[in-house]
């Protein structure tokens, strides 16, 4: 005991010394601190695959862009994805991050960039009801400084830098060449270059055919873009004639420090709307200089060995006055002398008690088992204390979602992998009397299901009460917030939806796996707005058997056809079960938002009026057939199960608009069972054709 309170009270004398040294010596590191200066720079002059192998790791595509080796630049939108071209939006990126701020300073980066574009028509396949005028031109290009890789904004007047999932303090900077003007958004015509600073509506706006410049006329312009740091002064040239000197168009004081983190990243982002436009840069070049402190410069340069800050050189006879040698580096010598003697006497005297109490048990303690490591994109067991600390807490400001059976919540591990936690309601368990070896048996089977269009499944967690499904994180958010939300989902991104949740739920059917939970709320968009499925249910509530389940979610994707088409979610009034039983003048008079969307859909199926069903915020722009068709395959999913409701590979093959589609009943069938109808069909009212 007296050794080792002897040990304790040294250890705590070598921390005094070690830190007083510390506090004496800063004085002196601070005084030999200096500034300098971090310079990134790098050039493009083509973007080919073929002359530069690297362009790939370089540049880091989002969305709707490509690298066109024909023409050899970035291409946003990416015309070998869809022949529609409308409501894209793409961005191409420098892959590394840019120091654009320095913290100490408070000091912007100077910076300077040069690139040519070049913004081309196209036309694209027109809906029905539309005109050849609505599928020429675009929306723009802007260069942009944006604070993660991964964010691909909205198409149309927001030029592909923001989306609704983006907080109010999303910092960025862009340069836009905007050609389709949005007064809504302070647009002067639809030819002009504005500068946006954390916002879509620009700050300053110069109207580019003051200049005698027009971005739509097909030719190649050539754009400087320089920011002095330290004056705060931006200056933008631009023109469109090689043979001509660059134009300046714009020069003013711009304080850009409250839109800058220390790390960014550059690009360009671009987009397009209602109309179509090629977005092509050919070439790009950039270089950023930040001032950064050198807070422990060394005190002997390795080339010359002059001594620095230590030494003094005398005006007289040029040689150093030394001072005297620090004794620094022989007390550090005999701290660890001390402190590696303290370790050696504490080992002696532990591992004597370790070994007499092991000759004294009657125990045998076997070493423990080395666990193995674990696949980076394999599923695994997380503890609650990790989850905790990846989602704050529990933080109400992570929650991103939450439904009957539980919340959401968006989280980071410590390796800095975003993530998403289910943690599932103790009421919601109780009621599907789940326990560990079920939990486990289907969250185990379905982490082994892999798909483009499902949400990978990263791990879960289950201890007392509590249990988490641990998913991969979708950047941006859930289908319903863009659907019931701010904004409208354009008819070619719905459509692309209903596809992609229909492929990955037929995946799941082929593996004899349910889904158990198919609502909007359970589509996710990730960085390239691909809608993918996840929240999967841990069993089906009402305990019927896996071939049913099945059933239960062709039918609930039917419900959630009809909610992306109409724009509105199933919504079921209480006075609704009376009103129904009455005569079908009555029901006829309903109007849809105050009805349930089933029933409002069959309806229109009879009156012949199912057009009705399409949002009417999408406007013009929509492909009435298609639309039509949609329908027409969402109706014959809530089909009784045995007369009629498609199974999931064949919905896929109805998807294509190559086969001919079942024919539907001219009225709604009478529906005897619950689970041949899905868990939210049969309810008096619903039981009973329309007359």
């Amino acid at each position: 005991m007296s050794c080792t309170a002897f040990s304790r009270r040294f250890l705590v004398w070598l921390a005094l010394v070690l830190v007083l040294r510390v506090v004496l010596g800063g004085e002196d590191g601070l005084k030999s601190t200096h500034m300098i200066t971090m310079t990134k720079s790098h050039s493009f002059p083509k973007f080919s695959t073929s002359i530069n192998p690297r362009i790939e790791h370089d540049i880091k595509l989002l969305g709707s862009a490509k690298l066109s080796n024909d023409k050899q630049s970035i291409q946003i939108p990416d015309i070998s994805e869809s022949d529609d071209l409308r409501h894209q939006a793409g961005r191409a990126i420098y892959s590394s991050p840019i120091r654009v701020f320095d913290p100490n300073s408070q000091t912007p980066a100077s910076f300077e960039t040069t690139f040519s574009f070049q913004l081309n028509n196209h036309t694209s396949p027109l809906p029905s009801n539309s005109t050849s005028e609505e599928a020429h031109g675009g929306s723009g290009l802007t260069f942009l400084i944006a604070p993660d890789e991964f964010t691909v904004g909205r198409p149309g007047p927001w030029l592909g830098m923001l989306n609704d999932a983006c907080n109010d303090n999303y910092k960025f900077i862009a340069v836009e060449f905007d050609t389709r003007q949005n007064p809504e958004y302070g647009d002067p015509n639809d030819n002009h270059i504005g500068i946006n600073l954390g916002s879509i509506v620009s700050k300053s706006t110069i109207n580019a055919s003051d200049y005698g410049l027009s971005f739509e006329d097909g030719s190649i312009h050539l754009a400087r873009i320089t920011y002095d740091g330290s004056t705060q002064r931006m200056e933008i040239w631009v023109e469109s004639n090689p043979k001509t000197p660059l134009r300046s168009v714009f020069s003013d004081d711009i304080d850009l420090t409250p839109f800058l983190n220390e790390y960014m990243f550059v690009g360009f982002s671009a987009s397009t709307g209602n109309k179509t436009q090629i977005h092509n840069i050919l070439s790009w070049n950039f270089t950023f200089t930040t001032p950064a402190f050198l807070r422990y410069p060394t005190s002997e340069t390795c080339d010359s060995k002059i001594l620095v800050g230590k030494n003094r050189v005398s005006e007289n006879n040029k040689l150093p006055i030394k001072k005297e040698r620090s004794s620094t580096p022989f007390l550090i010598f005999i701290c660890v002398v001390v402190l590696c003697f303290l370790i050696f006497i504490n080992l002696y005297f532990n591992g004597k008690k370790a070994k007499k109490s092991y000759v004294g048990s009657a125990f045998m303690f076997m070493p423990e088992k080395k666990l193995r490591p674990t696949p980076p994109n394999k599923a695994r067991r997380f503890t609650r204390s990790e989850l905790s600390l990846a989602t704050r807490g529990f933080s109400d400001l992570e929650v991103i979602g939450s439904d009957s059976s539980g919340v959401l919540y968006r989280g980071t591990l410590p390796n800095g992998c975003h993530v998403a936690v289910k943690r599932f309601l103790s009421q919601f368990l109780g009621s599907l009397s789940m326990d560990r070896r079920k939990f486990l048996k289907r969250v185990v089977s379905l982490s082994r299901v892999r798909h483009p269009s499902l949400v990978p499944i990263r791990g879960w967690c289950y201890e007392t009460r509590v249990y988490m499904v641990v998913y991969e994180y979708m950047f941006n958010g859930c289908v319903d917030k863009w659907l019931f939300g701010v904004g409208v989902l354009p008819w070619s991104r719905r459509f692309k939806v209903i596809k992609n949740v229909a492929n990955g739920l037929s995946h799941l059917h082929s593996r004899q796996i349910a889904h158990n939970n198919v609502q909007v709320s359970s589509v996710f968009l990730d960085v390239s707005f691909k809608a993918v499925l996840g929240d999967f249910g841990l069993s089906d509530p009402f305990g019927i058997d896996s071939t049913s389940s099945r059933s239960v979610d062709v039918f609930n994707f039917g419900i959630l056809v009809l909610e992306v088409v109409s724009g509105r979610k199933r919504w079921v009034a209480e006075k609704l079960e009376t009103d129904s039983r009455g005569s079908s003048s009555s029901q006829s008079e309903l109007a849809m938002d105050e009805m349930d969307l089933l029933d409002y859909a069959w309806i229109m199926h009879e009156r012949g009026e199912k057009i009705k069903m399409v949002d009417r915020l999408m406007g013009s722009i929509v492909d009435t057939n298609q639309a039509l068709r949609v329908i027409d395959i969402a109706l014959l999913c809530t089909l009784p199960e045995n007369n009629g409701r498609p199974k999931m590979e064949e919905i896929v093959t109805f998807l294509t608009m190559d086969c001919i589609l079942p024919e539907l009943p001219p009225n709604r069938p009478i529906v005897l069972f619950p689970y041949n109808s899905g868990p939210h069909l049969c309810g008096g009212y619903v039981c009973a054709p329309f007359g």
